[in-house]
């Protein structure tokens, strides 16, 4: 098919020599090569005609006008003979060859003094010679340190000569490699972000499938590049079927409506859902999908990260679960107390009634149904007690193999053992088990709970295994992000039950969430009651458990290198009675304040008491006191930290002990950093606080 530029020459030759001109044969690759370079190098038509537009008696004038024309393009030209040699040149916008022109005409093509390009250009010639057709090559220069590309078109003309045309595309070089290194750039980025991230064309072919999704589906990215038919969905639902991503190119309010959140933002959508098909299975993931689009807006794409949230999530599950605790235990501990005042009464009466009432009568069966509902509720306030409690006092030195011990020769235990007689009960525990802090009375609760739950689970014959073990732990825990690294006891008791269905695994620890019957097998707060005393104790717990074959709850305490607690013994007056030193007691209850006086005065010491903690750093500008005991938790007013850094500040080496109401906290242990000696809990107890008194005064 002719093109433009080679009908408008065909007229203009026929215009010249007349309309009965008939083209020779050899003129048509001239024409072809003509037409060709300057299609190729959008030479502007309008020039074209300008210069062709013309009568025979202006030819001569228009050959001269094609020269000024030819010379201001950008272009460089050559036209060559046969046999290599430079016949002309146009120098387009090259001063320095402009000035080597008259130099280089009339000298072969292996004369130019470029050495890089010469053999390309005479390989070229030498093939154009031997095919007749047009040919490209390409080649670049340095120029001090810049580089410059061009590209060469060599085109047959009549007479077997050859025009080259060169053009310096170092911009369009350069343009292009820069959207190049644009790319690669991105696809690093794709390839290196953390979240597992793919990325699908308009028609849903993967184009990008990084290093985490490989990890988090297991799918090669050559195994999955270039595949379309939602074929990206099979690791996560384990069927093809649209998901995120797709719902950014195609919305599909029924899909949406799969996902337990979902939100739209312009091109984004943020969502999260379960994907059965990823292990372990049942994974719980948030993603972030976007629509990419091109230069003018049209969208040419989609790009979805994700991200494995199951931890998050139950971390949160975790802390709900806590916040519930935490509200029941500010319920049960304002209420327990007098309800366990009115229990008492119902369950010292029917008892009594239950003696004094004959056998024969109605009135001790109902007598009897009264005590057992007054045991249970009691049993139910009781647990209620231990499971809110908090601060729970756990400076004594344990071992979990003895709390094991112990617990299997308790009444409690037997009387599991025989509602359960077909159920082996037994224990594999490590012979050199580090100690923990802890309460001996909560521990046992707990294990108790535990191996009642593991019973209930198993219907028939089974097995209810507790192991003790040392474990060093280095990586978080499942649902604890803020896992402490280092050496744990780890209690772990294993059943061979039922197991515990997903529906039911993220609510057992909440108060009265039971399958069990009311009354009959337990109060609904047993794992409530583990729960709170893994807290109190610093620990984590990890429930496994799989349908049918059972479960494993294993806990986790801190280890300490303390030696076991021995029994307190029975302290003489005399090991910490006073010798006249003075005593400064600081307190902001005067019934504290009345009481700790007497006791401190009833051992022979000098005591002077204040109500704050600013009237203690007064008191101490002008009188000295050979020991402070100053209360942590003052109101209104600074606390006793804060006390005592200011009086270290008028007496640097003054002695202190803390007492507090509550449970050590994170200020206690600033002010024993600064120097203030034993922490005691209150109530006041004689022995207890002489002998701490004793101790810091007779420390150096």
């Amino acid at each position: 098919m002719d093109h433009p530029y080679h009908n408008l020459l065909k007229r203009q030759l026929k215009k010249v020599f007349g309309e009965s001109f008939s083209i020779p044969d050899e003129w048509h690759s001239f024409i072809e090569a003509v037409n060709t370079a300057y299609h190729e190098f959008d030479v502007d038509r309008n020039m074209l005609e300008r210069s062709l537009d013309l009568s025979s008696q202006e030819l001569l004038q228009a050959n001269s006008e094609m020269r000024v024309i030819l010379d201001t393009l950008p272009d460089l030209f050559f036209r060559l003979s046969h046999d290599g040699v430079i016949l002309d040149c146009k120098a387009g916008h090259s001063s320095d060859l402009y000035t080597m022109k008259e130099k280089i005409i009339g000298k072969r093509i292996d004369g130019i003094p470029i050495p890089e390009i010469k053999e390309k250009f005479q390989d070229a010639i030498h093939r154009i010679q031997e095919t007749s057709s047009s040919i490209s090559i390409e080649y670049s220069l340095m120029f001090g340190k810049n580089e410059y590309f061009y590209e060469v078109r060599f085109l047959p003309l009549l007479d077997n000569q050859i025009i080259a045309i060169i053009r310096n595309v170092t911009d369009q070089k350069q343009a292009a490699e820069a959207i190049r290194e644009t790319q690669r750039r991105l696809a690093d980025i794709i390839e290196f972000l953390p979240d597992a991230t793919l990325v699908i064309d308009r028609e849903s072919r993967v184009i990008a499938w990084n290093r985490a999704i490989e990890s988090m589906t297991g799918i090669k990215a050559e195994e999955m590049l270039g595949k379309g038919n939602y074929e990206y969905a099979l690791p996560f639902y384990g069927d093809r079927r649209p998901i995120l991503i797709d719902l950014v190119l195609h919305p599909d309010l029924g899909r949406e409506k799969l996902y337990t959140t979902l939100q739209r933002k312009g091109d984004v959508i943020i969502g999260e859902t379960f994907t059965p098909a990823l292990a372990p299975g049942n994974v719980h993931v948030s993603a972030t999908a976007s629509a990419l689009r091109g230069s003018k807006g049209e969208i040419v794409g989609a790009i979805e990260c994700i991200r494995n949230n199951t931890d998050r999530r139950n971390m949160e599950e975790r802390l709900q679960r806590a916040e519930k605790m935490e509200s029941l235990g500010v319920l049960a501990g304002g209420v327990a107390h007098d309800l366990n005042n009115v229990l008492g009464v119902l369950v010292g009466y029917s008892e009594l009634l239950v003696r004094e009432v004959s056998e024969e009568s109605r009135t001790k069966k109902y007598a009897e149904n009264i005590l057992r509902g007054g045991e249970r509720a009691a049993a139910i306030i009781q647990d209620l007690l231990t499971m809110a409690r908090r601060g729970v006092s756990v400076s004594e030195t344990v071992n979990l193999n003895r709390i094991v011990a112990d617990s299997f020769k308790t009444p409690e235990f037997e009387l599991v053992k025989s509602r359960h007689p077909d159920i082996l009960f037994r224990s594999q525990v490590e012979k050199d088990l580090f100690n923990i802090k802890g309460s001996p009375v909560h521990l046992s609760k707990m294990l108790m709970n535990l191996l009642s739950n593991a019973a209930e689970s198993i219907n028939g014959t089974g097995v209810v295994s507790v192991a003790t073990e040392n474990r060093y732990v280095d990586v978080p825990l499942p649902g604890y992000e803020n896992t402490r690294e280092g050496e744990y006891a780890v209690l772990t008791v294993t059943d061979t039950g039922a197991g515990i269905s997903p529906a039911d695994i993220g609510r057992i620890f909440e108060p009265f969430y039971t399958k069990k019957i009311m009354g009959r097998s337990g109060t609904g707060l047993g794992l409530a009651v583990v729960w709170g005393t893994i807290k109190d104790h610093g620990g984590y717990i990890d429930v496994r458990t799989e349908k049918d074959r059972g479960s494993t709850f294993a806990l986790y305490f801190p280890v300490t290198r303390d030696a076991l607690s021995q029994s307190d013994r029975a302290l003489s007056e005399s090991e910490y009675r006073g010798r006249g030193e003075s005593i400064l007691i600081v307190d902001d209850v005067e019934e504290q304040r009345l009481l700790a006086t007497t006791i401190l005065e009833g051992l022979h010491y000098r005591v002077a008491a204040v109500a704050s903690g600013e009237d203690a750093v007064e008191y101490l500008k002008t009188n000295p006191a050979d020991l402070v005991v100053l209360d942590m938790i003052m109101d209104p007013g600074i606390d006793g930290l804060e006390t005592y850094r200011r009086i270290l500040k008028i007496r640097p080496r003054q002695k202190a002990i803390i007492v507090s109401g509550f449970a050590r906290t994170e200020r206690v242990s600033k002010a024993q950093e600064l120097g203030a000696g034993e922490y005691v809990m209150k109530p006041y107890v004689i022995g207890k606080i002489g002998m701490a008194v004793r101790r810091e005064l007779e420390r150096m």
